[in-house]
């Protein structure tokens, strides 16, 4: 039996800008597919606000076509029929849809439809496509367009996207793409819906909050929306899912210029809040680090030192390999290599030992023998060295603070510790006169990767005092 799939509304909207919340819809065009009767339909829309020069000269809508036009709320009737039990299409889909659900709620109209994303849908199905914008569907399907940037048209290359499908994929396994990407999660009914499609698909830290507004769980995304989403779509199979579902009471979200900052904040939140159900980046105890002190000497014992808290200077000492979270866990480590490099546990300080008297390990034949001269001194320290290398706390590499750029903005850093990030010229200068904070190991971890994978240009050294454009220099 062929599939039968739903009516579809393909549609699409010109506005003043990009905010649902603060713009307005100019045009909107609808074009209706159910089964092979087709309907097109489009309106112009009187905004009530000028229409800003840049969008005139990309949509080609101007204030004087628009004198004479309806408001919304004139013809928001005929567009609420015109949508009515159909599953809502569009390109890049949320703007589309945030838009028009602020126009009828503005109406005193509490529309909610299925949305389905054809980016979403062209990804899913080309996934060897490195580009799914609508220029780029309109290039590689040969789709029509006579006016790019207007309501009706741009619907109706959807429509021929959609036809375009149909003749290329069996039916079956186009409604199996159809129904996973327009499948609506199951929200938990204590919280707002409204709320919850206000969610961005933007990169930032997210906090779930409990009844008593007690945070429960933080997380980041490079999608803020998607990642919520998932925890409910998650939430039939798995425990920790369902009781979180269960719990949370409230969301709250912070939007950030990009991973890095995301990763940032979410540590610190973390760290402050102390949520319920974190596990990781919880708040640290005082960490522990293996010290060396002369590397140079290899002729006599090179013995690990144990530091901890204050004693610790991570990026400004040099031989320090670590940091580990535990005297334990540093322990741990120093045995494991001892074992695997056959080292001498007497010389590291790892067992008590008299002078010319063999370890414990090298009685069993698990110590090359640097206790009792089979082994050289040399020899050992450099196996030890070579050992302890990828455990290294790389030095600060610069002779001050930097900044790191990600989108507008700017991550200031120094001696791997997050000073903060700032958007404007002051907000450098305060950052750099406030001090350094305590060291984290969390944020050293991303600092240290961050600055690793930085591209060209993407570094800026910063003075202490303002003198040039730090957002302009090289």
């Amino acid at each position: 039996m062929t599939p039968t799939f739903p009516p579809l509304a393909f549609v699409d909207i010109e506005t003043t800008g990009g905010s649902a919340g603060r713009d307005r819809i100019t045009e909107v065009g609808i074009v209706e597919v159910d089964g092979h009767h087709v309907r097109r339909w489009s309106q112009l829309i009187q905004p009530g606000t000028r229409i800003p020069p840049f969008i005139q000269q990309l949509t080609g809508i101007d204030d004087a076509m628009l004198a004479d036009q309806p408001r919304f709320d004139a013809v928001a009737a005929e567009i609420l029929d015109r949508l009515r039990g159909k599953l809502f299409v569009a390109h890049n889909a949320r703007f589309d849809y945030g838009f028009l659900r602020a126009e009828f709620k503005a109406c005193g109209i509490a529309w909610q439809a299925p949305v389905l994303c054809t980016v979403q849908l062209s990804r899913r199905l080309f996934p060897q496509q490195a580009r799914h914008n609508l220029d780029t569907l309109i290039a590689l399907h040969g789709l029509q367009m006579p006016e790019r940037h207007r309501a009706l048209a741009d619907a109706d290359a959807l429509a021929q996207f959609w036809q375009m499908l149909q003749t290329r994929f069996d039916p079956a396994s186009l409604l199996d793409a159809v129904n996973s990407l327009s499948a609506r999660p199951a929200v938990p009914p204590q919280l707002d819906a409204e709320h919850i499609d206000r969610l961005p698909e933007t990169p930032g830290v997210y906090l779930f909050f409990d009844a008593q507004r007690r945070p429960l769980y933080i997380g980041k995304s490079k999608n803020l929306r998607s990642r919520v989403l998932a925890h409910f779509s998650a939430a039939l199979s798995q425990p920790k899912e369902m009781r979180l579902s269960q719990q949370v009471a409230d969301i709250d979200w912070i939007e950030t210029a990009g991973e890095i900052g995301a990763l940032l904040l979410e540590a610190r939140l973390v760290k402050h809040h102390q949520p319920s159900l974190n596990v990781q980046l919880r708040r640290q105890r005082d960490l522990h680090a293996w010290q060396l002190d002369d590397t140079r000497a290899l002729h006599t014992p090179l013995t690990p030192r144990l530091v901890n808290g204050p004693d610790i200077a991570l990026g400004v000492q040099d031989n320090l390999f670590g940091p580990f979270r535990s005297k334990r866990a540093a322990l741990q480590l120093l045995e494991t290599l001892a074992t695997e490099q056959r080292l001498c546990r007497g010389v590291l300080g790892l067992e008590k030992i008299a002078a010319g008297k063999p370890c414990f390990a090298y009685q069993v034949r698990q110590c090359a023998g640097a206790c009792v001269g089979a082994q050289s001194m040399a020899q050992h320290n450099l196996a030890l060295l070579s050992a302890l290398t990828r455990h290294k706390v790389q030095r600060w590499p610069y002779p001050g603070a930097i900044g790191l750029r990600e989108g507008e903005a700017l991550h200031v850093l120094h001696e791997w510790r997050y000073l903060g990030t700032a958007e404007r010229e002051d907000e450098v200068a305060e950052l750099l006169e406030s001090g350094p904070p305590a060291f984290d190991f969390d944020t050293y971890k991303i600092l240290h990767k961050a600055v690793a994978q930085a591209r060209a240009g993407q570094i800026v050294r910063l003075q202490q005092s303002v003198k040039n454009s730090y957002f302009d220099s090289a």
